[in-house]
């Protein structure tokens, strides 16, 4: 069953999905391919996998470590299918990431792998933008990388009854294959990824675990459409747009195009895969804003 919720006269509503026509709970119908979608669920929080598909793992020609490690990104960043995804005017390397996402059903806390399917309330499908033009300074964090503004669209529903086991996933943008994975590739399940952070962080009712994307996430260009399809779960589509601002150069890290930047933009493609580390910007020349430090040598 799948569910979703669209602007409907001005409120959020949630339907059902009847064939081509969505249904709201007082027999109002609306063709889908004219509803305004909101991001299907309101989570507190949206918790994101780091690596999970070897063949991602293989392209950057790395060793998985022993558990998952992750980053978030902040409920602001949230967008929905047919939204605008926003490439500031200053940012180069804006990078889809086809995912799929975990919705959580009931409070988990403290929960077995084998019990966590029961705190699901089914999934969807996200779209893991980040813009790398800040990896010099947020490659640990990701928060500006991953959490500006539109760079999460969930969508279209929620599926209720769907099984991850087996699935297809695809990227294309504007038409044409770029990523084309499986579930299966997936080094740790949905159900592993939920009562691992279970275990030290209370779950809600809405929350959201996006799940890793499979190899080639490159960058895309205001003016492209990129939509990612899930067997099952059906297609979400955004288009990129150029912000009408630049970043502010008064406060705050610089956009830069270091090899760290470079490398993680165009992954395998990247000119010394394999041969070596990539090197960020040193310290020392990070482009300082118009504000310095209050204290500094």
């Amino acid at each position: 069953m799948e569910f979703r919720r669209i602007l409907l006269e001005g409120c959020p509503t949630e339907v059902m999905v009847d064939g081509g026509y969505l249904v709201a709970r007082d027999g109002r119908r609306v063709p889908v391919e004219s509803a305004l979608h909101l991001p299907p669920v309101t989570p507190t929080k949206i918790l994101c996998c780091h690596l999970n598909h070897v063949s991602r793992v293989r392209e950057f020609q790395i060793e998985l470590p022993p558990a998952p490690t992750y980053f978030q990104k902040p409920l602001s960043s949230l967008n929905a299918h047919g939204g605008a995804i926003v490439r500031p005017s200053n940012c180069r390397y804006l990078n889809y990431e086809g995912e799929v996402a975990i919705v959580i059903g009931r409070r988990a806390r403290g929960i077995s792998v084998s019990d966590a399917p029961h705190f699901i309330a089914g999934f969807t499908i996200a779209n893991d933008f980040g813009l790398h033009d800040f990896r010099d300074t947020d490659a640990g964090s990701m928060l500006r990388v991953k959490g500006a503004d539109t760079l999460c669209p969930l969508g279209p529903g929620l599926v209720t009854d769907w099984d991850p086991r087996h699935k297809y996933l695809r990227t294309t943008v504007n038409g044409d294959t770029r990523q084309d994975g499986s579930t299966e590739e997936m080094a740790w399940d949905m159900n592993y990824l939920v009562a691992d952070l279970a275990r030290l962080i209370t779950l809600e009712p809405g929350d959201v675990i996006l799940s890793g994307t499979p190899a080639i996430s490159r960058p895309v260009e205001p003016g492209d459409v990129v939509s990612v399809d899930v067997e099952g779960l059906g297609t979400l589509t955004n288009y990129v747009v150029e912000g009408p601002l630049p970043v502010s150069d008064e406060v705050g890290a610089q956009p830069t195009a270091s090899e760290e930047v470079l490398s993680t933009a165009f992954g395998g493609e990247w000119e010394w895969r394999g041969q070596r580390r990539p090197h960020p910007t040193p310290r020392e020349d990070l482009p300082f804003p118009a504000i310095h430090p209050r204290y500094q040598k």
